[in-house]
């Protein structure tokens, strides 16, 4: 038997980006048996998860499912050309029909470009799976992933969508996930936006912010946002997380789905607005709970 036969799921696999998802996601599989190719631009992240075997560039990656967990398109499409890319490690594995899974939030109108020109050019298919859950949705294995792309490549990855994740839904062809990230982002952002003012709100009129999170936690303002990272708004504590800049990408993919669907959507306009400013004064790096700095000013 193959590695991949003797693991929890029938093909090989890699997983290319283990930042603060990619690794949890790593883990989760590893842990559930699957033998992994990992790798990251900077290489210690990769070789610092143990059970992994860290390879030195997405040649040496190629699988027959690679997984990105990369911030955007761009960054995927970085690791596909040349002698060290996956489309030569592909063909040196003679591996004919690939399967490349784009956790990342992207484009859904760049990632249907995307998708359609790898697979008349190279037999390359792309599943567009964004993820939903955090870093700590991640750590416990209960992502939610929103699919997009051939009925029965994403049937086919079921077993392995499932050892990091608690849901699985597939909405369409390529693309298809990556709005329904959208529809997500857009509850997130206008989330975070509003407990923001909140506290904002109550630190201006010298409250606990501890007892109003209370009080917002026992009625409808009660939130996942809220019970994962209300500590960050009394702690006033805005290092890591999911950045404000890549919020602020989300927010424009968002205006560009919206457009193409003749729609406007005030509430999101206003929201990335607000995340332009924060962005612009230089706090694109923090969380995006950082936006309460800049509501506060």
């Amino acid at each position: 038997m193959t590695n991949a036969e003797s693991s929890a799921v029938p093909f090989s696999v890699a997983l290319l980006g283990t930042g603060p998802m990619g690794a949890p996601i790593a883990r989760n599989l590893i842990a559930a048996g699957v033998p992994l190719k990992l790798w990251n631009r900077t290489a210690h992240k990769a070789r610092a998860i143990p059970g992994g075997r860290a390879v030195d560039s997405p040649a040496e990656a190629a699988s027959e499912v690679v997984l990105t967990v990369l911030p955007d398109l761009p960054q995927v499409e970085g690791l596909l050309d040349g002698p060290a890319g996956l489309l030569a490690g592909w063909r040196a594995a003679r591996i004919e029909s690939p399967i490349l899974v784009v956790h990342g939030t992207v484009s859904p109108v760049a990632v249907a470009a995307f998708a359609a020109t790898y697979r008349k050019v190279h037999g390359v298919t792309v599943i567009d799976a964004p993820l939903s859950g955090g870093t700590i949705g991640a750590e416990e294995g209960r992502l939610s992933i929103m699919a997009g792309g051939p009925l029965d490549i994403v049937e086919r990855l079921g077993s392995l969508f499932g050892l990091y994740s608690s849901t699985v839904l597939r909405f369409g062809e390529t693309g298809a996930g990556s709005i329904v990230k959208a529809c997500n982002q857009i509850v997130v952002a206008a989330t975070v936006t509003a407990i923001s003012e909140a506290m904002a709100l109550a630190e201006a009129s010298e409250l606990d912010l501890g007892a109003v999170q209370s009080i917002l936690a026992g009625g409808l303002a009660n939130s996942e946002v809220l019970r994962q990272k209300g500590q960050r708004w009394i702690d006033a504590d805005f290092e890591g997380g999911g950045s404000a800049k890549n919020q602020l990408k989300d927010l424009t993919f968002i205006a560009e789905v919206a457009a193409e669907a003749g729609l406007d959507l005030p509430v999101s306009n206003s929201v990335r607005r607000a995340f332009q400013t924060m962005v612009s004064q230089g706090l694109g790096e923090l969380d995006h709970t950082g936006i309460y700095l800049s509501i506060r000013g």
